[in-house]
């Protein structure tokens, strides 16, 4: 018995297939490279094997409900570490709540991630974690662009009626209040459904305020079919800033010629959470976010995803929260230490003591274009007050 106490699983729920597996593919790589690093710890002068087991959340709620119990009763493990989307990610982090299993996850605005946990963004749990963004960052972000354009812009949102849109629209916590209070006037049509919008009546209402800056948080198909639609009634966005899928390269979310060569023309603008050139390191090996890049590209022979560098924190603080918890195979122990941690990573200082809730850990963002180049689409720097150390790459550009 004594020394199956030395053996101590981490457990990660991924989406390996289906329409998130865009974020599965770094945090695969990341299992694949740090596995073996970990495979060994020591805490308190004991050591300890660490075995990582993977579960696929097939990008579905219940199947990632399944996966995380799979873990917890199967495989004993004692910190469960996801990242995921709007409905798998909740539905994951709750599961770990329910069995009372130590979580991590990221991706995901920490508004949205208590919100979608029972309606209260500020609502605390005892045993997930989360770090990440907020939804009011996003918005600074972005008002930051705009106003290299100038001040106080009239903006059309192009938003969902699902809760990416609600909480964008949301008073307090959302988007609206942080941008409306740096004096920009924001007009809003109301949601659309996804994958089956229209637009119309979007264009004629931003052509009717004159709102020559979109704002949105749509998928590639759904902002190239507006880009599309704005562009036949003649009245295209002098700028766009989009979140969500667009912090990824289109190139990579979807397979449409038409839907390649209308964000290719709309240059559109995002965040930037996370990029090769971000002055942090790897508290595991203190390697750099160039270093991490370039090991995923001669692994996988693709460019960097900015999820990478979230997927390799998540391993840097499993890994410290078992080297410092008072016993690494304890499960209580470990979330009481997670609540307390203050660790250095490959995306920057994560401190969960300093809030916005006791659970979450805040993320710097830049602003970032995305501008073609040879290779396509590349994300440049375009605006990093807000991440010291990182410096810009380009200069924004506008459609006029």
């Amino acid at each position: 018995m004594a020394g199956a106490t030395t053996q101590v699983c981490i457990g990660v729920v991924a989406p390996l297939t289906g329409r998130l597996a865009p974020l599965g593919e770094p945090l695969s790589f990341a299992v694949r490279a740090l596995a073996p690093r970990l495979a060994r710890l020591h805490n308190g002068g004991r050591a300890y094997d660490v075995r990582v087991a993977v579960r696929d959340s097939r990008s579905d709620p219940q199947t990632a409900r399944q996966a995380v119990a799979e873990l917890a009763v199967r495989d004993r493990a004692r910190i469960i570490l996801t990242m995921a989307g709007t409905q798998v990610l909740p539905a994951a982090t709750d599961a770990c709540e329910r069995l009372s299993v130590p979580c991590v996850s990221t991706t995901f605005p920490w508004q949205a991630y208590g919100y979608a946990r029972g309606g209260d963004p500020l609502r605390a749990f005892r045993w997930t974690y989360h770090f990440a963004w907020g939804l009011d960052d996003i918005a600074d972000v972005f008002a930051d662009v705009w106003e290299r354009i100038g001040e106080r812009q009239t903006v059309g949102c192009l938003w969902n009626d699902d809760l990416q849109g609600r909480l964008l629209r949301h008073g307090r916590y959302g988007f609206v209040p942080v941008a409306s209070g740096r004096g920009h006037c924001l007009v809003d049509p109301g949601g659309y459904a996804e994958s089956a919008p229209e637009f119309d009546a979007h264009v004629a209402r931003f052509r009717e305020q004159d709102a020559r800056i979109v704002t949105s948080a749509a998928t590639a198909e759904d902002l190239a079919r507006y880009y599309g639609r704005a562009r036949a009634a003649g009245f295209i966005p002098r700028l766009i800033t989009c979140s969500r899928w667009l912090t990824y390269p289109h190139t990579h979310t979807s397979t449409s010629a038409d839907v390649h060569a209308a964000l290719a023309a709309a240059r559109v603008a995002t965040l930037v959470y996370w990029s090769p050139a971000h002055p942090y390191r790897s508290g595991l090996d203190g390697s750099t976010c160039a270093d991490l890049a370039r090991a995923y590209r001669e692994a996988t022979g693709r460019g960097w995803l900015q999820p990478l560098g979230l997927a390799h924190a998540l391993f840097e603080v499993a890994r410290h929260a078992l080297t410092t918890a008072p016993d690494p195979t304890d499960r209580a122990a470990i979330a009481h230490t997670l609540g307390k941690t203050r660790t250095e990573t490959v995306v920057g200082p994560l401190d969960w003591t300093r809030g916005p809730t006791p659970n979450v850990a805040l993320l710097p963002l830049a602003a970032g274009q995305w501008q073609q180049s040879d290779d396509g689409p590349r994300l440049a720097v375009v605006d990093s007050t807000r991440v010291p150390g990182l410096p810009v790459t380009a200069d924004l550009v506008t459609a006029f």
